[in-house]
């Protein structure tokens, strides 16, 4: 991931509905969400979302995947991985102690057997 890629996906994420979007993705991964139900979780009515949506898709955060005449919405997790990790390449300098506490706090928010989901693919 490269400086524009991560203003491009934070500058997505710096909206309420987007945020709210990404994270209920984010919480009903593998399986994804259509739109339609997107929208009714979060509130907001459908063609709002899927402007916001298109957004999301474009700064690489989720994908969507048309199943008959649903688009299934997934969060494109190794997308957000590189992210992260292009947030926190640099994050101890050298001193890992220094960020042993957030990865503790990072590692309890995985449910148990979350070792068993396949890797998200980086399309």
């Amino acid at each position: 991931m490269d400086e524009q890629q991560t203003l491009s996906a934070l500058a997505a994420l710096a909206q309420a509905t987007r945020l709210q979007a990404f994270r209920l993705l984010v919480a009903h991964e593998p399986a994804g969400l259509a739109a339609g139900d997107i929208a009714r979780l979060i509130g907001v009515p459908q063609n709002t979302l899927s402007a916001h949506l298109a957004l999301l898709a474009h700064a690489g955060l989720v994908r969507g995947e048309r199943r008959g005449r649903s688009i299934i919405y997934r969060a494109d997790l190794a997308h957000f991985r590189g992210l992260m990790l292009f947030l926190l390449k640099d994050c101890c300098g050298g001193a890992p102690e220094i960020c042993a506490p957030l990865m503790s706090d990072l590692i309890p928010t995985c449910p148990a057997g979350a070792e068993d989901v396949p890797a998200a693919s980086s399309s």
